[in-house]
């Protein structure tokens, strides 16, 4: 057995890694959650284990330590930390080619009735191609990613991303269990609605 060090720590986010360096086995994890139940520990240590050592994670394990993480106190307890501890990076909602808060209020009458009260809005610091928008809970933030604030962008395809954010915050996360379902059946119905919406998708899939 080789040596085994733990060391908690004030993550934003209930992360933990494992490494295994001169025969030292390395545990670095979140302090949120070092006070979980032994089982969900132990959940946790078959997981890290297995990915050390590239092996298939026990199907128990994985299910005890999701239905953990989707417990309704334990998401209220990660999402305060996340709001306390984090620091939102987002830049100003007017870009060089878009207003995206001119532009939600316009999704907002069109599709909501003008209720959706307005979340933050920014452009995010990065140009990323991989995520085009993400709708934060803790912060209540929605954020774009800049890549799409250009003049050879589409409208189309920027109103579409935003009004898909909005949706989040209109359809939260169902959490049944160990299963976290993020489009609902819901939000996909509602998703429906957004006029020129194949052709919004086809853009995006060009850029």
């Amino acid at each position: 057995m080789p040596e085994i060090r733990i060391d908690v720590r004030r993550y934003t986010n209930a992360n933990a890694q494992i490494r295994l360096e001169s025969g030292i086995l390395i545990i670095r994890m979140a302090d949120t959650l070092s006070t979980a139940p032994e089982d969900v520990q132990e959940a946790l240590a078959w997981i890290l284990l297995s990915k050390l050592f590239r092996k298939p994670v026990p199907p128990s394990a994985n299910d005890r330590y999701r239905r953990y993480l989707n417990r309704r106190d334990v998401r209220k307890e990660l999402d305060l930390v996340r709001k306390i501890r984090g620091r939102k990076q987002v830049q100003e909602p007017k870009g060089r080619q878009f207003d995206l808060e001119a532009m939600f209020e316009e999704l907002n009458f069109r599709y909501f009735f003008g209720l959706m009260a307005r979340p933050t809005l920014g452009w995010s610091p990065r140009a990323s191609r991989t995520l085009l928008g993400h709708y934060d809970p803790s912060h209540n933030t929605i954020v774009l990613s800049r890549i799409l604030d250009n003049r050879n962008t589409p409208r189309l395809a920027v109103e579409y991303v935003l009004f898909h954010e909005m949706l989040h915050l209109r359809y939260p996360v169902e959490h049944h269990g160990a299963r976290r379902c993020v489009h609902t059946r819901a939000f996909k119905e509602a998703e429906k609605a957004f006029e020129d919406l194949l052709e919004a998708k086809a853009i995006l899939r060009r850029l």
